[in-house]
């Protein structure tokens, strides 16, 4: 069986092109127009490639590599074997990811499996949408009536566009997603799966059942958004629910009805949030991170994973633990019960 490459790089990159990009000086001696051909992890990087390091897990790997250059923060720096250039600088692993994204621009976001711009054959655009120039409609995609796509747009295989929907220009919507009832900013990946716009879960509940609210509102994806597969976003029940610009959202995330997330906020794989809950500016919740209706996490708060946030987080804070409260008191609460535990079982002996 054959072993393919999915992504390759696109090269045309020197090592002191590198350099220029990540701001600092090659070192006496190096050439500055040796090629670069790639990126591999240290352990596997060849004489072409770069590599980076910033973690002392990886000391033993940094001393073997045979990478021609490796990006290193200063405290790592004295361990890069002869042979391989050091590039020093304070965040090594910003500065790789910028040179990736040259290297291997196609990795950016999620591709058509089909080549150029231009609606398939196999998809179905109703007459009244409108496409701008340079959009593309793979097989099996569905734009309705009244939606409206820019320019550069990719719709993968069997997405499902909804009437009226906006979506921006440069923007990915992934194979099998769907999105209605929303408006899509520039620059937004929607990777395969995800779910926008459909009903909250509103009803009225009472003892001759429930009755079902209706879900009058949308989702309003700000630019340069990314969202992860099979991630779901309901639409607003009377309001807007609001993903606001830069931020990023990981896999199978459930973010409900009236829900309003700042500016460059993360949001960690398992994360769900209950409705009319507001995420200000740069927040970041840890994986499988719960959080309640109705409350409002400040500015800046990180959040650890699998935590439970049922009250209104402060600026700025660090919380944990279920129910989740400021890293400090929760360390001591484990302690405690650490303790505890032992002196129990010391009783028992």
């Amino acid at each position: 069986m054959s072993d393919p490459v999915f992504i390759t790089p696109q090269g045309g990159l020197s090592l002191g092109a590198v350099a220029e990009a990540c701001g600092v000086s090659l070192p006496e001696g190096a050439d500055p127009a040796r090629p670069v051909t790639g990126a591999a992890p240290l352990e596997s990087a060849g004489p072409s490639e770069i590599a980076y390091m910033d973690n002392a897990r990886y000391g033993e790997a940094l001393s073997g590599t045979r990478a021609l250059a490796c990006l290193v923060s200063p405290r790592f720096s004295a361990r890069v074997p002869e042979g391989t250039v050091a590039l020093v600088l304070r965040d090594p692993y910003r500065a790789y990811a910028g040179l990736l994204a040259r290297l291997y621009g196609e990795a950016m976001r999620p591709g058509s499996l089909f080549g150029a711009s231009g609606v398939s054959p196999g998809a179905h655009v109703h007459s009244q949408a409108r496409l701008e120039d340079n959009v593309r409609v793979d097989p099996g995609a569905v734009v309705g009536p009244g939606a409206e796509i820019g320019s550069g747009t990719v719709i993968g295989p069997n997405a499902v566009i909804g009437p009226n929907v906006r979506i921006g220009r440069d923007s990915s919507i992934g194979a099998g997603s769907t999105l209605t009832h929303a408006l899509v900013g520039n620059r937004v990946i929607v990777h395969p799966g995800a779910r926008l716009g459909q009903d909250g879960f509103g009803f009225a509940m009472g003892p001759g059942g429930h009755l079902k609210v209706p879900q009058i509102g949308r989702v309003i994806v700000q630019d340069d958004v990314e969202i992860g597969a099979n991630t779901t976003i309901d639409r607003g029940a009377s309001r807007d629910t609001v993903i606001g610009e830069g931020t990023k959202i990981d896999n199978l995330v459930q973010i409900a009805h009236n829900v309003v997330i700042g500016r460059h906020c993360v949001i960690v794989s398992g994360v769900g949030i209950s409705g009319s809950t507001t995420l200000e500016d740069y927040v970041v919740l840890g994986g499988q991170v719960g959080v309640v209706g109705h409350l409002r996490i400040g500015m800046g708060s990180q959040i650890a994973g699998s935590s439970n946030v049922n009250r209104d987080v402060p600026p700025g804070s660090r919380w944990g633990g279920t129910p989740a409260k400021p890293v400090r008191a929760w360390f001591r609460e484990l302690t405690t019960l650490a303790r505890l535990a032992e002196r129990s079982g010391s009783d028992e002996k």
